[in-house]
């Protein structure tokens, strides 16, 4: 390994990128991580670094296949909501330098008060 390797450009890898759909642009895989059941993630297959730099019909695809993958991650482990983020830079708490999706189901209980959401992810800033 080297350290130009990624982690989504090497699809073939079974064990790291266990991938359960995909379409022409991206694929989805489950988060090695999770942090809930069911958490994946939609990753270009092309090595694009910036959600920004995406073009309208890569765009159409990525939220195509986000949510035919909501379809699966809903039958399997039906869960009650959804946070949907794309951390984008490494300031932003992107570890690999690879534009890629989360889709994080989300369960009744799994935290003690959910509200504000995404805006709990700076406490001191809240408001």
């Amino acid at each position: 390994m080297t350290n130009n390797y990624c982690l989504f450009c090497d699809r073939a890898n079974k064990k790291e990128n266990k991938i359960i759909l995909e379409n022409d642009f991206c694929y989805a895989r489950w988060d090695n991580f999770p942090l809930t059941e069911g958490h994946l993630e939609i990753v270009p297959k092309l090595h694009i670094n910036s959600f920004f730099d995406l073009n309208n019909e890569q765009l159409i695809q990525l939220y195509s296949l986000l949510k035919e993958a909501k379809e699966i991650v809903q039958k399997k482990y039906n869960p009650d909501s959804y946070n949907i983020g794309i951390n984008e830079g490494e300031t932003a708490g992107r570890t690999i330098p690879h534009l890629h999706m989360h889709l994080i189901p989300r369960y009744k209980g799994d935290v003690e008060n959910p509200s504000g959401g995404i805006r709990n992810m700076l406490p001191d800033e809240r408001k």
